[in-house]
């Protein structure tokens, strides 16, 4: 059973309400379809469950949930609160806006308000400071320009851009480290309609050409990323009319490579050699990157991506789900294991060989 979520690959957490699926303590069900999904606590996306025994899991959660007093619905949406301190939302039969509002206006809303108390606590504190110089006798002028013309202005809102946020691993089997400058500046490519994804995706290693699913497995990872922001009801609600108007996520993600892609003959991101590093740690507005996408398209991009996975999935493509989750725990394996010795690793696995 699988622990990890698929997108940022931080740990699920356990429940002791459901002997026959004891994972995450947020699930989302559809009795009618049969689908149940594990709701992380760290990033707020939705994880489907690739099991085969995930209908009694549903059913489970069917009698829990009828049985629960502490519970609101609508027509299509319920939320319930286990004494186990597990939460329940049981989905009916939503439109999209419906399920969106759900799914994704949460997601959205929580990193918002999230990054709001962040960048809202840390610009207080740096007011603080260049009140308390102005006290001693400094110039307000001589602050001003040193946060503008260092960009830490910019490392204020948007984070430190040499931070690590995600760990990818590529078509070849190696896994790269994307810091969040990188994943800022990796960009959609120009493709024809019946043309796959396609991804450049930057990484302390250089530039990578992704196209197809591990395009769209890397998009995934990093998007939260770009988003870190979230969204409003406003900006959420246009996201989804950006999903309506084109009719699926698959052509969510043509219309977006058409319209917005990188070209062959277009500047890319550090490839210049006369370009010196402090430009290249600098965020560009460069064809098609992705931070230069409008917030309703950036985050259409990341509900397309999100959907599309899921529809292979729920056609049949549990294979390939379940591989994903497969990488999810080694990439979190790899994480977990970055700093113990290889002493001590070397220690643990002659105490497991010891207890079998």
């Amino acid at each position: 059973m699988f622990t990890n979520c698929i997108h940022c690959t931080a740990d699920l957490g356990r429940n002791e309400a459901f002997e026959v699926f004891p994972v995450g303590t947020r699930l989302a069900f559809d009795s009618a379809q049969g689908r149940l999904w594990v709701v992380c606590r760290q990033c707020d996306r939705w994880n489907l469950s690739p099991l085969e025994e995930r209908w009694e899991a549903v059913e489970a959660a069917e009698r829990r949930f009828r049985d629960s007093r502490l519970r609101v619905s609508t027509d299509n949406i319920g939320l319930a609160r286990l004494p186990e301190g597990v939460e329940l939302i049981r989905v009916g039969m939503p439109q999209r806006p419906e399920m969106a509002a759900w799914r994704y206006g949460d997601q959205f809303g929580r990193r918002r308000k999230r990054q709001m108390l962040i960048t809202g606590t840390i610009l207080g504190s740096a007011t603080l400071i260049v009140g308390g110089m102005v006290a001693v006798g400094a110039s307000v002028a001589s602050f001003s320009g040193v946060y503008a013309n260092s960009g830490i202005w910019d490392m204020l809102i948007h984070g430190r851009p040499g931070a690590v946020v995600g760990r990818i691993a590529l078509d070849d089997g190696q896994v790269v480290d994307v810091q969040r400058k990188h994943a800022r500046m990796s960009a959609l490519l120009q493709q024809g309609p019946d043309d796959p994804f396609a991804l450049r995706l930057e990484s302390v290693k250089g530039t990578h050409l992704l196209v197809g699913e591990p395009a769209k497995r890397a998009a995934s990872r990093i998007l939260p990323t770009v988003n870190r922001f979230g969204g409003s009801a406003i900006q959420v609600r246009d996201a989804v009319s950006v999903l309506e108007a084109a009719g699926d996520a698959q052509r969510v993600l043509t219309t977006l490579q058409s319209r917005f892609g990188a070209r062959a003959t277009d500047k890319q991101w550090g490839v210049s050699a006369k370009q010196s590093k402090p430009a290249r740690n600098q965020v560009q507005k460069l064809p098609g990157t992705l931070h230069t996408l409008s917030p309703q398209d950036r985050l259409a991009l990341e509900m397309a991506l999100h959907e599309e996975s899921e529809r292979r999935a729920m056609e049949g493509e549990l294979a390939e789900l379940e591989a994903a989750w497969r990488e999810a725990e080694e990439i979190a394996h790899i994480a977990d294991n970055m700093f113990i010795s290889p002493a001590l690793t070397a220690r643990v696995d002659a105490l497991r060989t010891r207890d079998q």
